[in-house]
This record gives C-alpha cells, sequence and structure tokens, in this order.
C-alpha cells in the first residue's frame, strides 16, 4: 500500500509540473511570445505527458496485469487486452 501511495505521489508532482508549464504555455500566448518558443514549450509539455503515461503504463503492468494474470481466468484476458489497447493508444499519439 505504501508503495502505491509514492507511486501515486510521484504522478501527481508530474501532474502538477506538466500543468504549471500549460499555464506558462498560457502565459506565453498572452504575452505573444515567439512562436518558435512556444511550440518549443509545447513539445515540452508533451514529452513531460508522454514520460508520465509511461510511469502509469508501468505501474498497471506491474500490478493490476500481473496480479490478474497470477490469478489467471478471463480477468487475465482481460486486464492484458485493456493493457494493449493503451499501449496502442500511446503509440499513436
Amino acid at each position: 500500500m505504501a508503495a502505491e501511495q509514492t507511486h501515486r505521489d510521484v504522478i501527481l508532482r508530474r501532474l502538477r509540473r506538466i500543468e504549471g508549464q500549460v499555464r506558462g504555455l498560457q502565459r506565453m500566448v498572452e504575452e505573444e511570445t515567439y512562436c518558435i518558443d512556444v511550440l518549443t514549450q509545447v513539445a515540452a509539455a508533451n514529452a513531460a505527458l508522454q514520460s508520465c503515461a509511461l510511469a502509469l503504463l508501468d505501474e498497471h503492468l506491474n500490478c493490476c496485469v500481473t496480479e490478474a494474470i497470477v490469478e489467471g481466468g478471463e480477468q487475465a484476458r482481460t486486464k492484458v487486452n485493456e493493457a494493449s489497447k493503451a499501449i496502442a493508444r500511446l503509440v499513436r499519439a
């Protein structure tokens, strides 16, 4: 349980940092910052979101999917299928 809380705290810190990046982007647009500089920051926010998504996926595979596989049955197939679809969405993004 403590490990789950720590992982949740790490994810929340990352998301708050990304939120700050997006607010900074809004400010840059309001202040008519040079477009290339805004686009550079958009790329950084995208990279931060991708990194956060990978951390969430890693945790899901190591906890939810692993537990379902150990238990076996239909639940295992469902969790693997969900993870596969999530990975496909991340690859397309």
